[in-house]
């Protein structure tokens, strides 16, 4: 895992959270493929698309858009919920849709 001990409100602190909730993501072969399907994307694009502050947003809207998900991967990767909620919001401010 890649996540700081630091908050998720530094741009480099959101992507390392985004980027353990790929890892996550990737490690749960039907949450993967769930992820894949929503997205469109295709396994050899993750590693470009990765890169790229809106993706990292997306994989974690796709986290906090189901509660289960969400709290599998905060334990997983050891922090709190609103953690992945305040990295999202980082990432992408200005389309920020959830109220945490």
């Amino acid at each position: 895992m890649t996540v700081s001990d630091g908050t998720a409100g530094t741009d480099e602190a959101a992507s390392g959270v985004a980027i353990d909730a790929l890892s996550y993501i990737a490690s749960e072969p039907l949450l993967f493929n769930r992820f894949l399907r929503l997205t469109g994307l295709e396994l050899e694009n993750i590693r470009q698309a990765a890169g790229e502050p809106l993706f990292l947003a997306g994989v974690l809207d796709f986290v906090l858009n189901d509660e289960k998900t969400l709290d599998d991967f905060a334990a997983y990767a050891n922090i709190p919920p609103q953690r992945v909620a305040a990295a999202r919001r980082t990432l992408a401010p200005e389309q920020s849709d959830f109220p945490f």
